[in-house]
């Protein structure tokens, strides 16, 4: 939510009208002061959000019916949970949200979708009547003592999974690929550059185009450099592949915290590309090279993303993730209330599945977040 963050974003043309997305920024004001505020876009697609709602748009469509243009409270392509809705009060971030409904329906906004929400703002959208709905991240968490080293992480993990990571951390030391990392202002143009091809060479092999143009990360490596960590792996000296990671400190600023300090270092695994193949290279870069980092660097939180069940062999365990909707139309708000429900009981199945499958040793078990 940082304004440097969304300006990069409007300004390299990467979340813009003709890109789809169309920003309305909503502030509310209380006898010439601002109470509250939240980045809105107007979307004619349902690209970059990380919460899927293609079914409902086909639905829609079925019946004739216009999905788009519909309304979303976010951070473009970025599925890292946060707060959305800025607030000096509770009463504030729920005049907000009132807000933001009235705006849809003048606006004739088929539905409004506020996504990764954290927990002020998805109790404020529940209390205003939205509907939520939960999806399933994978997180790592330094645990408390915090892991000396990274040998202290992998004893914490069952013996079937130790035993995986050190294979899988092997097979790419003997290829002959060792890594450098660099953060901030100590990143090079020519590393810049050099992670630009990766990233965009990863979504072409999929048949897209990347979402983020180099302007983008140019206006990262100037405006917020800080916050970003690059890893590069290189083989016989030559680079062949990178990872990019964002790193931030939080204000914790509640009580009975896990952490008791006044900040929280949290990492998020953002970009990874490749112009070589490597057996177990991406687990390595997007993985085991960024948790060793935190642990040594003293972070106490790795977030890997959206979806990827994979990341659980890795030690990053199940987070439930919150979005609020709301649909204009009744009917169709009933039937995804509905769906919404079912959805919620196949989550909560899927988390118990997956806390039966922890990487952890017996002993370390956690309860679920």
């Amino acid at each position: 939510m940082r304004h440097a963050y969304l300006t990069a974003l409007h300004e390299s043309g990467s979340a813009t009208p003709a890109t789809g997305w169309t920003p309305r920024f909503i502030t509310l004001w209380l006898s010439g002061e601002l109470v509250a505020a939240c980045a809105l876009y107007e979307k004619s697609h349902s690209y970059g959000e990380y919460v899927f709602d293609w079914a409902w748009a086909n639905a829609y469509a079925q019946h004739r019916l216009p999905y788009y243009p519909k309304a979303v409270v976010a951070v473009p392509f970025t599925p890292v949970p946060g707060a959305r809705l800025m607030a000096r009060s509770e009463e504030a971030r729920a005049a907000l949200v009132h807000a933001l409904v009235r705006w849809c329906e003048k606006a004739g906004m088929s539905s409004l979708h506020l996504l990764f929400l954290d927990p002020p703002d998805a109790a404020a959208c529940a209390r205003a009547g939205l509907m939520l709905r939960h999806t399933v991240q994978f997180h790592w968490n330094n645990a408390l003592p915090v892991f000396s080293d990274f040998e202290a992480f992998l004893a914490s993990l069952s013996h079937e999974k130790r035993k995986k990571i050190r294979q899988e951390r092997r097979k790419v030391r003997e290829a002959g690929v060792e890594f450098r990392w660099a953060l901030g202002r100590d990143i090079s143009v020519q590393d810049w550059d050099f992670f630009y091809r990766c990233y965009e060479r990863t979504y072409l092999e999929h048949g897209n185009a990347p979402y983020l143009d180099r302007d983008f990360f140019e206006r990262m490596a100037q405006t917020m450099p800080e916050h970003w960590l690059l890893f590069t792996a290189l083989r016989a000296g030559r680079p062949i592949a990178t990872s990019l990671i964002a790193v931030h400190a939080q204000s914790t600023g509640v009580s009975g915290q896990i952490y008791p300090k006044s900040q929280i270092k949290v990492a998020y695994g953002r970009y990874w590309g490749a112009l070589e193949r490597v057996d177990c290279l991406h687990f390595e870069a997007c993985y085991y090279q960024p948790l060793q980092w935190c642990i040594e660097h003293g972070y106490q939180r790795f977030e890997g993303g959206a979806q990827g069940e994979h990341k659980m062999a890795r030690a990053l365990l199940p987070v439930k993730t919150t979005s609020a909707h709301w649909l204009a139309h009744p009917a169709f708000a009933d039937a995804v209330a509905r769906f919404l429900e079912r959805e919620g009981q196949g989550i909560e199945g899927y988390l118990d599945n997956l806390a039966q499958r922890s990487p952890l040793r017996s002993p370390d078990l956690p309860g679920r977040t």
